[in-house]
């Protein structure tokens, strides 16, 4: 129904990340796996690129992988052989590094690691999920993680490094079962930005720590200065650094946190994918979340959809009329913060549109 603003597939060099400021600041930076925002990361702050391009995805997980430039010399699947070189990058490394590990699994083709089948056949129906594939494949990316960890542990390294572990979305719908969560990847219910985050700080945080509070991905940039000692100023985050949070210093953040996506996002599977309607993952919109309080905005028909995260994590009871002060307040809130960050929201119809 509008034209969307115009996307971009290339992360603009305007846009300064942390392995730049960390290259600056004598880290030696290594790229392993998914990169997705150009060519070359090394164009970007890192010394050592390990099967990063432009490509979201292989061609295939077994050789020859198609569009991942790597050689495989004995038949390795695509997740073994990364973490193959990436330990080659932390054996060698001789003075403090930044790894950033981001694994093509998991993420479609769905190519099961045929050594671990046998782990799973007999579990299929096991607490609603089915897809054996996709389990050998997250199984295969934890042992993998093990390789990483043990590689730490047997240089002398584990004690003095932080770990972040985090995804980039949700699943995907319709590949496994995220009940309760409502739809998947791509979508602004919890299925498509809900997602494992967890930190190993060794001396610094007790094993088994839980912290409810919200945070999200760019609150990992001023996390990371504050810990290297980089004097972050001159620098506008998006994000709070998380060190206090994480030392107990403080006990929660009280802020809203927001996404925006001025564009379409097609559907993969047109029925039953519990988006808003069938045909998009997601329309051009904004979302708040401040506390238990959740805020929908769509732009098309200017849709309002309100959730109480702590009694409806599905996101299944709209409350958006029967509570009209709370939605007043969050587009107050959402409303300053566009202006703010001169988000671009799409006005134009779209004369070719048709109901």
């Amino acid at each position: 129904k509008l034209i969307p603003v115009e996307n971009t597939v290339t992360l603009s060099k305007e846009h300064v990340i942390f392995p730049e400021v960390l290259q600056d600041n004598d880290y030696v930076t290594c790229h392993a796996g998914k990169w997705h925002l150009s060519n070359d990361p090394k164009e970007y702050g890192f010394d050592l690129n390990i099967g990063g391009g432009h490509n979201g995805y292989p061609k295939s997980y077994y050789p020859p992988y198609g569009n991942v430039k790597l050689e495989a010399k004995n038949g390795e699947y695509l997740t073994d052989l990364i973490m193959s070189k990436t330990i080659g990058f932390v054996d060698s490394a001789r003075q403090p590094f930044l790894l950033y590990y981001s694994p093509y699994a998991v993420h479609t083709p769905i190519h099961p690691v045929d050594s671990l089948k046998n782990n799973y056949v007999n579990k299929a129906e096991w607490n609603g999920q089915n897809n054996v594939g996709y389990a050998t494949m997250i199984d295969n990316l934890d042992r993998n993680i093990g390789r990483l960890i043990s590689a730490l542990r047997k240089n002398k390294l584990f004690e003095n490094t932080f770990i972040v572990f985090t995804s980039d979305n949700g699943g995907l719908y319709g590949i496994t079962n995220q009940f309760p969560l409502r739809a998947g990847k791509g979508s602004y219910y919890e299925g498509g930005i809900r997602e494992p985050f967890f930190v190993v700080w060794k001396g610094n945080i007790k094993p088994n720590t839980k912290n409810i509070t919200p945070i999200y991905n760019l609150d990992i940039f001023p996390t990371i200065l504050e810990l290297a000692g980089v004097n972050s100023e001159k620098y506008n985050f998006d994000g709070k650094s998380l060190i206090p949070l994480l030392k107990g210093e403080e006990k929660k953040i009280e802020r809203p946190l927001f996404w925006h996506f001025p564009i379409y996002l097609q559907a993969y599977r047109i029925k039953n994918n519990q988006n808003r309607d069938s045909l998009f993952r997601t329309r051009p919109g904004s979302v708040i979340r401040f506390g238990k309080w959740k805020l929908h905005h769509y732009f098309e028909d200017n849709g309002l959809e309100l959730y109480n995260l702590e009694k409806d994590i599905s996101e299944a009871n709209n409350l958006a009329k029967k509570n009209p002060e709370k939605v007043k307040e969050l587009i107050e809130i959402l409303d300053k913060w566009r202006d703010k960050t001169n988000a671009p929201i799409p006005t134009n119809l779209n004369p070719n549109y048709k109901l």
